[in-house]
């Protein structure tokens, strides 16, 4: 069966009153809810992007306070778009945010895309943000799918298919589709997202509190706690990883990243994985003869560090390191500073680097 025939007409106006009601008595007073300005808007859409609502709160203010409007951040030094967002993580996110920043301002002139569809010509923007920036900003009657949203489905409609498969996915965004009404849907989309990250949990949902308890099918089966399925993760790989503040004449010196792929354009100390059977020291040495060329006499250590990413978690060992003569040649950073100590703060490290900042 379709699911245009799986929803009859009166249940799809049933879910959009109780959602909208529920959302007027209960949604959170945040910032980004008093505008329908497409850049505030937009913004906190990336920045909520894999990152909770309590997290991204304080990094929107500053980050407000610096670019308040497209053409500051068209304009910005990428390297200070970077050092705003530093500890949010997931870099590329403000990458594609400054660029796409730079084609509205440039090739459109200043104006914003109106529709979900234009949305999507621009870096970094998907499905997700173009639908939530077009139905919040402009009214377009566009769906949205965060995390959030898809257990939020899957419960209410006993969706008991993998939920990461791709047909799952897509059927998914045909009920979201299918709810979404023409008035209002920015206040929809955004009372699905409230609705299941603050009662529609992953775990123990508060299904007593819930506006679509009565209409729920999970619940009616007794299943909302086993929903949504999901394939079990793999366990992910874990590296040692080495690093030299390599210090002359009271500077440390600095690579920057390349600008695409992981923590791109970040700037960090060199180094890199330790291989099988090496010592830490061989692996620095080894690092930083690759990486830039110069020869490194590997000193105390500085700290040991645990840093998780997405798909992998490292233990980062940093060295104090010497390298009295040589010019750098950068091989793989796009270019490299000797840096005092007092000017770290101009600079966007990954997570891992800044936490040993203070003990240098």
């Amino acid at each position: 069966m379709s699911d245009s025939g799986f929803f009859p007409a009166s249940e799809v106006r049933r879910v959009r009153r109780a959602l909208l009601a529920w959302f007027r008595r209960n949604a959170r007073d945040l910032p980004w809810r008093a505008t329908r300005d497409p850049y505030r808007v937009w913004l906190c859409e990336v920045m909520l992007q894999q990152t909770r609502v309590e997290t991204a709160l304080p990094y929107y203010k500053r980050f407000l306070k610096e670019f308040p409007n497209l053409k500051a951040l068209a304009s910005a030094d990428p390297d200070r778009v970077l050092k705003l967002w530093q500890g949010l993580g997931y870099y590329n996110r403000a990458r594609n945010l400054h660029e796409a920043a730079r084609i509205i301002a440039s090739e459109r002139h200043g104006r914003f895309p109106r529709t979900a569809d234009e949305w999507r010509t621009l870096p970094g923007v998907g499905r997700y943000t173009a639908g939530a920036v077009a139905s919040i900003a402009f009214g377009e009657r566009a769906p949205i799918l965060d995390g959030n949203a898809k257990r939020l489905l899957i419960r209410l409609y006993a969706i008991t298919d993998n939920a990461d498969d791709t047909a799952t996915v897509n059927r998914l965004w045909s009920i979201a589709e299918i709810l979404v009404p023409a008035k209002n849907p920015g206040a929809f989309n955004q009372a699905m997202m409230e609705l299941g990250s603050r009662l529609c949990t992953p775990k123990k949902p508060r299904c007593v509190q819930c506006p679509l308890r009565a209409c729920c099918r999970a619940r009616a089966l007794g299943t909302e706690g086993r929903l949504p399925v999901r394939r079990k993760k793999k366990p992910i790989p874990h590296y040692d990883v080495v690093a030299g503040a390599i210090r002359r004449n009271g500077r440390y010196l600095l690579g920057k990243r390349p600008p695409v792929g992981l923590l791109g354009g970040l700037w960090e100390f060199p180094g890199g994985k330790v291989q099988p059977g090496e010592t830490h020291e061989q692996a620095l040495v080894r690092e930083v003869r690759e990486e830039l060329g110069l020869d490194v006499e590997v000193g105390p250590l500085v700290a040991s560090l645990k840093h998780a990413y997405s798909h992998f978690a490292i233990t980062l060992h940093v060295y104090r390191c010497k390298s009295p003569r040589g010019r750098p040649e950068p091989r793989y950073h796009t270019e490299t500073k000797w840096t005092h100590p007092v000017h770290f703060d101009r600079y966007a490290f990954p997570a891992a680097n800044y936490k040993c900042l203070d003990r240098l």
